[in-house]
């Protein structure tokens, strides 16, 4: 499991007053701290506080490249943005995030090809989001196709099922974990499979234990990779545990550290 730390993200009141007021301390430490508890990857993003993420996002790259070579996951709308940020990085590099609109995919499949970037593709186009598994493995076969006929490495590309929160969406959740098992079934060789975790549990109570038990069930469906807090110690324990019922990790009386310290 790729797990890719959330917490990079001017959404949050620390990062945002971090990233106004240039101060390099709070970004390495919530780096430092995400690597520290399981990621393999941090996410970078703005969010919404930031007035000019050309510059943002680029200065974002560069200061946690600093401290950690781990791979960062560029995390904006924006293609342009999405640029900038692979110019600075130094790091290896995700791209987060194309949707299924042609006019998208051709622009970021291209700028992930020059810059050996991973790319993740988000099954939502233009028309607004999917309803159904149906409409999610669509969005998802046009995504695969246009990353074919590019040339880009399908290994290269994680595809998201947009997962939604559950007290708004309780009908499709039970479709979206059927949709990760069947990405893997519409191309050979076949993409690998993200989830932005949070969205589960967004707006509703007791998120941690909603995202644990929703994550358990999405590994169960064969998961690859999710966005998630790796300093909430409980998912992270649940998530080593769930691989290790599923034979991912050889047991022992101290997994749970033995996992830790691999």
């Amino acid at each position: 499991m790729l797990i890719i730390g959330e917490l990079i993200n001017g959404m949050y009141a620390n990062i945002a007053l971090a990233l106004k007021e240039r101060d390099k301390k709070v970004i390495q430490s919530c780096a430092l701290e995400q690597v520290a508890c399981g990621a393999d990857a941090l996410d970078i993003s703005c969010g919404p506080a930031s007035k000019n993420p050309l510059i943002d996002l680029p200065w974002l790259v560069e200061v946690v490249g600093e401290v950690t070579d781990k791979p960062l996951c560029l995390d904006s709308s924006k293609p342009q943005v999405i640029a900038e940020g692979l110019k600075a990085a130094k790091n290896p590099t995700i791209i987060n995030s194309t949707t299924a609109d042609i006019e998208k995919l051709q622009i970021l499949l291209p700028l992930a090809k020059q810059y050996k970037s991973k790319l993740i593709g988000i099954a939502i186009d233009s028309k607004g989001i999917p309803q159904n598994k149906d409409q999610r493995l669509e969005l998802a076969a046009r995504i695969l196709e246009q990353a074919g006929q590019s040339g880009f490495a399908l290994e290269d590309l994680y595809l998201d099922p947009i997962v939604m929160p559950v007290n708004v969406a309780q009908n499709q959740i039970r479709d979206i974990l059927e949709t990760i098992a069947e990405f893997k079934m519409i191309s050979s060789p076949h993409g690998k499979t993200v989830i932005g975790l949070s969205n589960i549990s967004q707006g509703a109570k007791n998120r941690s234990l909603i995202n644990r038990t929703f994550l358990t069930m999405a590994v169960a469906s064969g998961l690859d990779s999710a966005i998630l807090d790796p300093k909430d110690k409980e998912l992270m324990d649940t998530l080593i545990t769930a691989e290790l019922i599923l034979n991912k990790n050889i047991y022992c009386d101290s997994y749970l550290e033995a996992y830790r310290k691999r």
